[in-house]
């Protein structure tokens, strides 16, 4: 098929007829890229929400940070272009080639990337057709997905070997018999995904989350699997405690209140909690829990104070206005955690003692750190890539050898 090679020009003019279509402004008109030539194009930043792109050429092209939602993308050409941080929210991008498409941080919400062929009708004979030789699901082999959005996407059959999804997050995503030999599904959330009959030879599942996850007959022969949460206990059971959780708290909460003279500190190192429940508001000041697992437990606005967290497991926690005073959180994983309003302010236990917080080598890709209090805290080499800082006190507070940090100061 020979495709019409547009200009930039003519891109400019079809983005501004595209806005005036969608702002409902006499003269507009919906943006159709269906079959042209757009190898190299810029549309960065642009709205192109319900443009067509069926079987456009977008090799190298740069899309990044557009709004493409309920684009079609049937069986484009995504070859190695820019689509970071782009918006595809429900996008058609059935049978489309992103082979070193780079795609971090995008959003593909429900996105569809299943089989997909192009057809055309013989104008002799009025048969359909296939327009190209190979059809097949979206091909993304060595595609750059980090940190991108891929809850309840469709990718029955996709091609993602050697396919990089650190941190992506595919809560229900559909995967069946999907190729991901290879690929890097560091830190990725696959919660209630489908994954029967994929293939994840080699792949690399470090700290991958694959509760509620559909695995059978998916091959996992040679993959990574270290720190993997899956629906099985990581770590300790609560069943080894010598009496309920609930008793456990109550006795822990009665010990704080009572200044060491009732009740009974407890320990969860080494405890899978996900079980526990939720620990709204609760009393665990002092409480020791390294390696821990808490894993999207609820803790918001908990008295934390002085607590042992060590290399704990507190990803997608709701930690809002928890106070974590004086907490040791080294080495702890708190991506995607709710920390706004966070207190990680030293704790003051005399007139001349205080102990400040620390979160040194902690993990706080994605955290939400709005308006936290993180005066004095330290956080050497603690990774904050794509955490958001707006508001945060940090006055005093030592990030040396951190990576990612965007502070915009309190208003």
């Amino acid at each position: 098929m020979i495709r019409k090679k547009l200009t930039q020009a003519d891109i400019a003019k079809a983005i501004k007829l595209h806005q005036d279509y969608r702002n409902g402004v006499f003269g507009g008109r919906r943006a159709i890229f269906s079959f042209q030539d757009l190898e190299g194009m810029m549309f960065a930043g642009a709205n192109l929400s319900d443009a067509d792109f069926t079987g456009a050429a977008l090799h190298g092209a740069s899309l990044g940070g557009c709004n493409l939602d309920r684009a079609v993308l049937f069986g484009a050409d995504l070859r190695m272009a820019n689509l970071a941080g782009a918006s595809l929210v429900r996008a058609d991008l059935r049978g489309a080639l992103l082979q070193g498409a780079n795609l971090t941080y995008a959003n593909l919400y429900d996105a569809d990337l299943r089989d997909g062929m192009i057809a055309e009708r013989d104008a002799k004979t009025r048969d359909i057709r296939a327009m190209q030789f190979k059809s097949g699901a979206a091909d993304m082999q060595g595609a750059a997905m980090q940190g991108a959005n891929l809850s309840r996407a469709r990718m029955s059959g996709v091609a993602a070997q050697h396919t990089d999804f650190t941190d992506a997050i595919m809560v229900g995503c559909s995967l069946v018999r999907a190729n991901l030999a290879h690929a890097n599904l560091t830190n990725a959330d696959l919660t209630g995904a489908d994954l029967s009959g994929a293939s994840l030879k080699g792949a690399t599942l470090t700290n991958a989350v694959l509760t509620e996850a559909k695995m059978q007959m998916a091959d996992l022969s040679g993959a990574n699997t270290a720190g993997m949460l899956n629906d099985k206990p990581a770590g300790r059971s609560l069943d080894e405690l010598d009496m309920t959780p609930e008793e456990a708290l109550r006795l822990h909460a009665q010990w704080v209140t009572s200044g060491g003279a009732a009740g009974k500190a407890v320990d969860f190192t080494g405890f899978d909690l996900r079980k526990i429940g939720s620990l709204y508001k609760a009393q665990l000041t002092g409480l020791v829990a390294n390696n821990a697992v808490f894993f999207g437990l609820n803790l918001e606005g908990a008295a934390i104070q002085g607590a042992r967290l060590a290399n704990a497991d507190l990803r997608n926690c709701r930690l809002s206005g928890a106070d974590l005073r004086g907490a040791t959180l080294r080495g702890a994983n708190l991506s995607h955690a709710d920390l706004r309003q966070v207190d990680l302010r030293p704790l003051v236990v005399a007139e001349t003692r205080s102990f400040p917080s620390h979160l040194d080598n902690a993990n706080l890709r994605h955290a939400d750190l709005r308006e936290a209090r993180l005066q004095q805290a330290v956080l050497r080499d603690a990774d904050l890539l794509e955490a958001n800082l707006d508001g945060a006190q940090t006055e005093g507070a030592d990030f040396a050898g951190a990576v990612g940090v965007k502070v915009t100061p309190p208003s």
